[in-house]
């Protein structure tokens, strides 16, 4: 497996592309498929970034998505719920063309 993305109402939940195929476009297709599924149903489109996480800032905002400030996030793990610093970025999908 080289990556996937999942999806939950209208959250981006993750995008995860193995080291071995950074740089190869995967990503942003994952992110494009993610995009679309999101906007089936919603015209705006959300994911949690961490805040010293500068690759992937970059890469989103290359991608149109825009910081909408810092927002505590609720991970769901096995051992329960903790809250993690984030940023919140955010994509109008509407503007987007066929």
């Amino acid at each position: 497996m080289i990556g996937f993305v999942t999806v939950h109402e209208d959250e981006i939940e993750q995008v995860y592309v193995d080291a071995s195929a950074r740089g190869s476009g995967t990503a942003a297709l994952l992110l494009d498929h993610g995009e679309q599924l999101v906007g089936a149903s919603y015209e705006r489109a959300w994911l949690a970034v961490v805040a010293g996480n500068a690759r992937a800032r970059r890469f989103y905002e290359r991608r149109g998505w825009v910081d909408a400030g810092p927002f505590d996030y609720s991970a769901e793990t096995d051992d329960g719920t903790f809250t993690v610093p984030a940023l919140r970025y955010e994509k109008d999908l509407r503007r987007q063309t066929a």
